[in-house]
């Protein structure tokens, strides 16, 4: 049973078979001149348009990468280069990482995870040249209001590009209600539905973007390297089946995550919601269930979980399997020795009340069994 969408999500059966067929057929370098070259090409073209009309975009504003790591780097390190830079204090490390070299300050984060705009708005200057804040956080699945962090920008430092990484947002959240608040937007296809290895940075027309990755001047001298043709189109039509099926796959996941939470909370003693003031998840995407459980490890949890079957993380996968505390819970005030015992089930598509009813059973024998031994 998979519990671990935030991390990867299984791809769509349609792509799976896009992908084998384009391996196999449009091979070709996309940047030749010859027939075959023209067909790729023509694919790249195509997966361009479609991408941006799911974000509400110009074609010419999709920047191809190899996942959402790239297009946050290409972002943060190429984008208000010479000025100084903000971001979240609960950014993923391909945000975080890029952004403490260039010297970022660091926005705070209220008890349930959404940015302090009042706080935001003070740290900023007119020397301010780039701000990135994350719509949906990939540990704790809070939405961040970009609305009116885009304001706030706008009347604080007015010279500045807000850049959002929507990796998280867009299994969750329509697209083209984000893209007007921002000038630059990151996502993966992986994280819904898509290939590993494929990826975009969407950057409004007119805004100045210094590449991070020379050679052949692909993508309009933005980013150079041959395209992945094959996945290129598979995001494409992973996005476009995603947006098809939002609305439903938010209800449905919604409800079981509710049960999930609700169910958790009453038979284990010693749970907390992270990020959850009193029982309020409309500030969380549908998919997003983050637990803190006291008196266990994570780590201890999660190969007994692993035995029963459950796929579950404690938080974010990005340190080559490893598990370990991103700093996330600490910037939402989270104990240390609470912080230990971290849990994220994170829902998707896939997902089933069967799912829901075997981790109701198995968890709470897990919990049982490591309190009897002292974890």
């Amino acid at each position: 049973m998979y519990l671990d969408h935030a991390a990867s999500t299984p791809m769509w059966p349609g792509v799976i078979e896009l992908v084998a067929e384009l391996s196999a057929d449009t091979f070709a370098n996309p940047s030749g001149s010859h027939r075959s070259a023209r067909e790729a090409r023509a694919v790249i073209d195509e997966a361009r348009e479609s991408v941006a009309d799911c974000i509400g975009a110009r074609p010419s504003e999709v920047i191809w990468c190899s996942g959402g790591t790239e297009a946050d780097n290409l972002a943060v390190l190429g984008l208000g280069v010479g000025g100084a830079v903000m971001v979240s204090a609960i950014e993923h490390p391909a945000v975080a990482e890029p952004a403490a070299h260039r010297g970022a300050g660091l926005a705070p984060v209220r008890a349930d995870g959404v940015v302090d705009v009042a706080e935001l708005e003070s740290l900023l200057t007119t020397g301010t040249t780039l701000v990135s804040v994350m719509s949906v956080n990939n540990e704790i699945g809070t939405i961040q209001p970009l609305g009116e962090i885009a304001e706030a920008v706008w009347r604080s430092a007015p010279h500045a590009v807000l850049h959002t990484d929507a990796v998280q947002a867009a299994p969750w959240i329509d697209l083209t209600t984000l893209w007007p608040s921002v000038d630059a937007l990151s996502i993966s296809a992986h994280k819904f539905g898509g290939p590993k290895g494929a990826g975009a940075l969407v950057v409004r027309d007119g805004v100045a973007l210094s590449p991070r990755q020379l050679g052949g001047g692909q993508e309009r001298d933005r980013r150079s390297g041959t395209q992945n043709v094959a996945g290129i189109a598979a995001l494409a039509l992973a996005l476009r089946l995603t947006g098809d099926h939002r609305q439903e796959t938010v209800v449905r996941v919604a409800a079981l995550r509710d049960r999930l939470v609700d169910g958790v909370r009453s038979a284990i003693d010693g749970v907390v919601e992270t990020a959850t003031v009193d029982g309020d998840r409309r500030h969380r995407v549908a998919g997003s269930a983050h637990l803190c459980i006291a008196g266990i490890e994570s780590e201890a949890l999660l190969f007994l979980l692993d035995e029963v079957g459950i796929a579950a993380s404690a938080g974010s996968s990005c340190a080559s399997g490893a598990q370990q505390s991103s700093g996330v819970v600490a910037a939402v005030g989270v104990a240390p020795d609470l912080a230990r015992g971290c849990l994220r089930l994170s829902l998707g598509v896939t997902t089933t009340a069967e799912d829901v009813d075997t981790v109701l059973r198995e968890l709470p024998l897990a919990v049982a069994r490591l309190r009897r031994t002292g974890s």
